[in-house]
């Protein structure tokens, strides 16, 4: 056995300078409960400005991505996730800045919801195990609610029920949450479906819960009002994401407070004051019920956490790999690029540089040329890089490489793979639409229609030609069995 070593060029890194008085995608921000203080991640620190706006000061400035910061009810204290060991945990550290303390050190991500009523806790939402009386157990895909003490312990399960941004009314005996019904990504717009997310509240002490929207879309990040008797949420319910509220004892009565249209409000949160704070398109805003939203002008002055440019050696995060057909070289992917070493020798070169991800490699069956997917100009598409000088045999020695485009449309066309006699490929078109061209006449023709099959993640799809090319054997997904 032996192991490869391979020595990249010069990658560039995102950096934290930015131009300081105009900072875009603030996340995450979190309003102290007297209505003063704004905490917020920013490209993986935390950072605290005036609600009023100003000169925003780091509290965090660790290599590990530190985000979803949560003021505890005295606002002395902020938990946040972070993933310093590899996964999220909940972290612990005093709200003017300071050290933060490790409260969590379970392999599952953890993400901080809320404070207990006395500030003595703090909530947190976890995919671990759900409780052996619940229908999901032992299924680890939902989260489940915990609570770890601030000065550290053992977490505890406070409710098996799969849910999310939980938030404890000031006594405690109420809890607002949305709920979690399916896996849906959380950041996907106009969502309307039967797992879309519900606002609910529930009774600590009767452990009643009970359903307070039931809109067909998207409501989220209930926080309650001052006196309890209403909640300030997010809802789709007019289009785009944007601050509702209703009444608890009657959620038929709701008003919306925002009305933006182009791009969604996101981290709602609310100070004792009744004070509100979101995010809208990478910028902070504060508002009071009536009024119109603020920006809350905000400026950042750091230095660049690394440098722009830095040598890297990587001995593994290689995505995928292909053995050439004389098994003489390997070509693989690692981070978004293609690259092909020597077997024999490791000796390695570098075949794109783009800006873009390519992946789905595969060699020709002369081992002359390689081919993959792209993400260029906003849509997947074909290319293949040869080796043009007839004497050099090997992508590794090649002194020039030329890449020639296959297939550039509009729509998605990736995973392709060659026909074993090299002269057509055959790929995937919106994703669920196995297609062949013919690489000397351009000429495509449709193998198996696109309503065979459902893709729901990337990569989910698989095919493969037969060894005398005159077959496929591909997943076919029968009549009824997924419903989009």
């Amino acid at each position: 056995m032996y192991r490869l070593y391979f020595l990249f060029l010069l990658l560039p890194f995102l950096a934290v300078g930015q131009d300081y008085g105009n900072p875009l995608w603030m996340r995450y921000p979190a309003l102290s409960p007297d209505g003063q203080t704004i905490v917020f991640s920013y490209q993986g620190d935390l950072y605290s400005v005036p609600s009023s706006g100003g000169e925003a000061v780091p509290l965090t400035l660790h290599e590990a991505h530190d985000y979803q910061p949560v003021w505890s009810p005295d606002g002395q204290q902020i938990a946040f996730a972070s993933d310093r060991f590899g996964n999220f945990d909940i972290y612990l550290m005093p709200a003017p800045g300071g050290k933060a303390e490790r409260l969590t050190y379970h392999s599952a991500h953890d993400h901080p919801s809320d404070f207990s009523a006395d500030g003595q806790e703090v909530l947190f939402t976890s995919v671990r195990t759900p409780s052996a009386e619940s229908a999901l157990f032992p299924y680890r895909r939902f989260n489940q609610l915990y609570q770890t003490p601030t000065t550290g312990g053992q977490p505890t399960q406070e409710l098996s029920l799969p849910m999310d941004h939980a938030q404890l009314s000031s006594s405690g005996d109420k809890m607002l949450y949305q709920d979690l019904k399916g896996y849906e990504d959380i950041w996907r717009k106009h969502h309307t479906s039967s797992i879309a997310r519900d606002l609910w509240v529930y009774d600590t002490n009767s452990e009643e819960h009970t359903q307070l929207t039931t809109f067909s879309g998207e409501d989220r990040d209930p926080c309650w009002s001052a006196d309890e008797q209403s909640v300030y949420y997010l809802s789709e319910e007019s289009g785009s994401f944007n601050v509702w509220k209703m009444e608890v004892s009657n959620p038929s009565q709701k008003t919306q407070l925002t009305d933006f249209d182009l791009h969604p409000v996101r981290f709602l949160s609310v100070s004792n004051e009744e004070t509100l704070c979101f995010g809208y398109h990478g910028e902070v805003y504060t508002m009071k019920e009536g009024a119109e939203p603020q920006k809350v002008n905000i400026s950042i002055r750091t230095d660049d956490k690394y440098n722009a440019r830095r040598l890297e050696t990587f001995t593994n995060k290689a995505t995928e790999m292909a053995l050439s057909p004389n098994g003489k070289e390997i070509a693989f992917v690692v981070r978004g690029e293609v690259f092909v070493t020597a077997v024999e020798s490791g000796l390695t070169k570098r075949v794109t540089n783009t800006p873009e991800q390519e992946r789905s490699i595969s060699f020709d069956p002369e081992g002359r040329k390689i081919l993959y997917a792209s993400e260029r100009d906003s849509s997947w598409n074909l290319y293949e890089t040869r080796i043009t000088r007839e004497e050099e045999p090997y992508f590794y020695a090649a002194t020039v490489l030329e890449e020639t485009p296959i297939l550039e449309t509009d729509v998605e066309t990736f995973q392709p793979a060659y026909s074993p006699d090299g002269e057509e490929v055959a790929f995937l078109e919106e994703r669920t639409t196995l297609k062949v061209v013919n690489l000397d006449s351009k000429n495509i023709r449709t193998i198996l229609p696109g309503d065979k099959n459902y893709s729901y993640s990337d990569g989910d799809q698989w095919y493969q030609w037969s060894p005398d090319g005159k077959w496929f054997l591909a997943q076919f997904l029968d009549r009824g069995r997924w419903i989009p």
